[in-house]
């Protein structure tokens, strides 16, 4: 709960530097969450068996992969509340576990039981009908939603644990944080170390949100049965969407009330169908 809590409470985190180019507090983001990282392996004494990864270039490529897609996630999302699409992009969130259900149905050949094909179907009927009355398509939240489930798929595919993982996808990442953050400097339209002090502070700190509910959700997945951890998930986007409509303002039409709606009934088919006696069956 703790972990869902703090990605819940994201976009007060992100308004705070609203001030600061998105794309610059990705770079930051990037940087100082393999800062992080590498002091928790160096104090648990796990940072040479991660660096060992490398030499399995199957697991590389498919962590290479996930990088891209989690940072063009943190990127829309960064941008996101910055702009002031909070509502959007917790639906996202709320749309991300039915997206796995399809992603594992096209990648891994997993069978669909019925509710599973009802509970999609009705999100997809609230996508479908905020597109055809807003006459626009929430692609902060699609984008979110794809990202962030194909991420999921591409990690399943590698199997390496949640700190190891963002390990090596920082590594990854951080060359080409470092190049562009050098070149924002170079450019003089950098934000770090030209404003205030407290700026610098939460750019530096970026890492540390991004890595502790990272580890406290490791944590409870080795813990917790799956279906409870996939329940809390919803802890997450319910607080998005609260801050964005009543800390920030945000408008909420109609449409978009009634396409959250169909939404939030195919994740209560989907949760329904989760607990039913018969899966447990067959999958004990």
């Amino acid at each position: 709960m703790g972990g869902y809590f703090i990605w819940g409470l994201f976009p007060i985190y992100w308004k705070w530097l609203d001030h600061v180019p998105a794309f610059e507090s990705l770079l930051h983001r990037t940087v100082w969450s393999l800062v992080f990282v590498m002091c928790v392996l160096l104090v648990t004494g796990r940072l040479l068996a991660a660096f060992s990864l490398f030499r399995r270039f199957q697991e590389t490529r498919l962590l290479f992969l996930s990088a891209l897609a989690i940072g063009s996630n943190w990127y829309i999302y960064i941008w996101a509340v910055a702009q002031g699409h909070i509502v959007d992009a917790s639906m996202g969130y709320f749309l991300s576990p039915l997206l796995s259900v399809l992603l594992g149905w096209v990648v891994f050949t997993e069978k669909l039981r019925v509710w599973q094909w009802v509970a999609v179907l009705l999100a997809a009927t609230g996508v479908a009908f905020e597109v055809i009355v807003s006459e626009r398509l929430p692609w902060i939240g699609l984008f979110l939603a794809f990202s962030f489930a194909a991420y999921g798929a591409l990690r399943k595919l590698a199997p390496v644990d949640s700190i190891t993982g963002l390990f090596v996808e920082t590594v990854l990442l951080t060359p080409l944080a470092l190049i562009a953050m050098m070149w924002l400097h170079l450019e003089g339209t950098a934000t770090f170390m030209q404003a205030d002090r407290v700026t610098d502070l939460l750019l530096v700190m970026a890492g540390v949100v991004t890595a502790v509910p990272l580890l406290l959700f490791a944590a409870a997945a080795r813990r917790l049965p799956l279906s409870t951890v996939g329940l809390l998930n919803y802890i997450t986007p319910t607080l998005q969407f609260l801050l964005g409509v009543w800390v920030f303002g945000e408008a909420l039409p109609w449409h978009l009330v009634v396409a959250f709606v169909f939404i939030w009934c195919g994740l209560c088919v989907y949760t329904w169908d989760s607990f039913q006696p018969s899966k447990r069956a067959r999958t004990s």
